[in-house]
């Protein structure tokens, strides 16, 4: 809580945790603005920190360091992951998706469709996300596909993937399998070796960490052929100078987090069954998502406008995410709720409540008393 407010976007970005700054702060003052690229002292040691940082996100995934490539973030990691991996394919090879995708990974399938590249976009159903049968089923029928990218955990519902099973299917297809796991790292076991997936991005602000940096992971032996030129950073995979404190910050907190991580998903799980069952008794609201990870709920109101919903919502001091776009002060309708089914006038009437380290059950049960109150205002102004 923050003075009257409620955070409950934690999906969207979490604040620094304790530490993070702390461990930040000698690469950030007078005399440390070391370039880790450099070969005298101060730069090597700048390398030993930054190598430390990956060593340590590296051993959250079970991955070899030299499988780490540092971004700018998720977004980036999935882009260079998609067009990294596919540059060097035929354009006849598909590329196999879904339509719950997260923003990033269906803007990277359209551009690659544009280039000439089949896209299958496969229907996340009402629970959210395809299973190995329709992943399966879709390979069976475009048996050169060369990539399957099926996000671990949607941003907006928390349903979860069973990411294992789905890169077994693509394997015995003989493509290669990424997964968007920003929802998970830090949240469930993410261990690439178990998981078997080839490719597979994170980002720092999600579990705690500075925002402008994530991570891809890229299995040793999968060829990604570069997308930012002009350096020969990251084993060549990325130019620029990295930004030394940000690593450093993401392994804070990702070591934090990892360390943390079981009591985390059982706290947030107790959060999440709490706030269900109280927001489950207002008449007229729907759960969406089956297999819903413990970092989300996202319930549809029944019997009310979404727009007046949502700035009442906000101006009630209830900071919950639309799980959708706001374009010209109008709100568009969520990708993913309309992508499983719901009419338009429900995904505009969702809401998403994400959960992370600073909420507290006083704070779920002042939510949910807001919450029931303003679905009750907005009804009787609608009526």
């Amino acid at each position: 809580m923050t003075g009257n407010r409620l955070y409950f976007d934690h999906a969207a970005t979490s604040p620094l945790a304790e530490g993070v700054l702390d461990a930040m702060r000698p690469w950030l003052e007078a005399g440390a603005a070391f370039n880790a690229s450099a070969v005298h002292r101060s730069g090597q040691r700048a390398r030993a920190a930054l190598e430390t940082a990956r060593e340590t996100i590296a051993a959250t995934l079970d991955a070899h360091p030299s499988e780490i490539i540092f971004t700018s973030g998720a977004t980036e990691a999935d882009a260079l992951a998609i067009h990294g991996f596919l540059e060097s394919r035929p354009q006849t090879q598909p590329l196999v998706t879904q339509q719950a995708e997260h923003a990033a990974v269906l803007a990277a399938a359209g551009r690659q469709e544009t280039l000439g590249r089949p896209v299958i976009r496969l229907s996340p159903g009402e629970a959210g996300v395809p299973s190995a049968e329709a992943v399966d089923e879709a390979l069976q029928s475009a048996p050169s596909t060369a990539l399957v990218s099926i996000m671990h955990t949607n941003n907006e519902t928390g349903a979860q993937a069973d990411v294992s099973a789905l890169a077994e299917v693509s394997h015995r297809a003989g493509a290669a399998f990424m997964t968007d796991a920003v929802q998970a790292y830090g949240v469930v076991p993410l261990s690439v070796r178990d998981l078997d997936v080839d490719l597979l991005a994170i980002s720092a602000h999600k579990i705690g960490g500075p925002q402008g940096i994530g991570a891809l992971f890229v299995r040793d032996g999968i060829d990604v052929a570069p997308q930012q030129l002009g350096g020969a950073q990251e084993r060549g995979l990325r130019g620029g100078t990295l930004p030394l404190a940000l690593a450093v910050g993401f392994a804070a907190a990702a070591d934090k987090q990892h360390a943390a991580r079981d009591h985390h998903h059982q706290r947030l799980r107790g959060l999440q069954a709490r706030l269900q069952a109280a927001i489950e008794a207002v008449p007229g609201v729907r759960i969406n998502g089956r297999d819903v990870g413990p970092k989300h709920l996202n319930v549809t109101v029944e019997n009310v406008d979404g727009e007046a919903l949502h700035f009442a919502l906000d101006a009630a001091g209830l900071e919950v995410s639309a799980g959708s776009a706001c374009s010209a002060g109008s709100l568009e309708p969520s990708h993913v709720l309309t992508a499983m089914g719901l009419p338009t006038r429900e995904a505009l009437a969702s809401v998403r409540f994400s959960f992370g380290s600073l909420t507290t059950e006083p704070d779920v049960d002042e939510a949910a008393r807001r919450f029931a109150e303003v679905v009750a205002r907005v009804r009787d102004l609608g009526s």
